[in-house]
């Protein structure tokens, strides 16, 4: 969906006039943008342009020095914060697992916190959402040194979907996982996005996510944003987007993008 044909009532979250500046280091100045209900939002930008401070202000785990970010109309400021659980699902870089939990009390804990389910109904929750993302059941007793890298990011996305998210942010869910697992991730990110509804935002620089599945991707160059579907993108002449999405690995990530657009239609 482009900015031309968006209605108000498909709008879940805006930025307007989003200024953030550590002393006198602009990041981002005055960014403004729309984010769809149900679509798939994909970040992009060089080291240095504020990704995660985005992702972080879009969450309310950040505070812009500037400007607002509405949920659903609503500033994100003035939300409480077990209200903001039930509507924002985050996992991190890392997956910030606790590791003196087990897989399973790391699910529950949004659980503990934020409702009045009793311990049973937690643990039948846990174990619903870590079958949501894959994993099995034997996984729920283990502790996080004892994963994977892609079962811990798959355990952090479990705990994100705890509390049923209207939104989802991630911030680079494929960063440090081989091709395989990868793909894998990208696969249930969408099939996540479709079963639920839930609207997804990523930060990632991984252009064969970037051109598989998602809707419109967001470039944060020159400390502002351009926000579009990426075969508008790719025609724009800004000179980070074109050797970004243009290069080796842009033109290799189109390819691995078509192919995989033929094997969902079955072709």
């Amino acid at each position: 969906m482009t900015t031309k044909n968006m209605k108000k009532e498909d709008i879940i979250l805006s930025a307007k006039n989003v200024v953030n500046n550590f002393g006198k280091q602009i990041v981002h100045k005055g960014i403004s943008f729309d984010i769809v209900r149900g679509e798939i939002l994909g970040i992009a930008g060089g080291s240095g342009s504020g990704k995660s401070v985005l992702l972080k202000t879009m969450a309310g785990l950040h505070k812009p020095n500037k400007g607002k970010v509405l949920i659903n109309g609503r500033p994100i400021s003035n939300i409480a914060s077990f209200e903001s659980a039930s509507l924002l699902g985050v996992l991190f870089q890392e997956g910030a697992l606790f590791s003196s939990l087990s897989v399973e009390q790391n699910i529950m804990l949004p659980l503990r916190e934020y409702t009045s389910l009793n311990e049973d109904e937690q643990t039948q929750l846990a174990q619903l959402k870590l079958a949501l993302v894959g994993m099995d059941m034997e996984t729920a007793n283990k502790y996080p040194d004892e994963l994977s890298g892609g079962m811990a990011k798959r355990v952090a996305l479990a705990r994100a979907l705890a509390m049923d998210p209207l939104i989802l942010f991630l911030d680079e869910p494929t960063s440090g996982l081989d091709p395989i697992n990868a793909t894998g991730f990208d696969e249930l990110i969408c099939n996540l996005n479709c079963s639920l509804q839930v609207t997804v935002v990523m930060v990632t620089h991984d252009l064969n996510t970037l051109f598989t599945i998602c809707n419109r991707v967001a470039v944060l160059v020159d400390k502002t944003i351009i926000i579009d579907t990426l075969p508008n993108l790719l025609k724009r002449d800004h000179p980070w987007i074109q050797e970004f999405f243009h290069g080796p690995r842009g033109q290799g990530a189109l390819v691995a993008a078509k192919n995989y657009a033929r094997g969902a239609d079955g072709n």
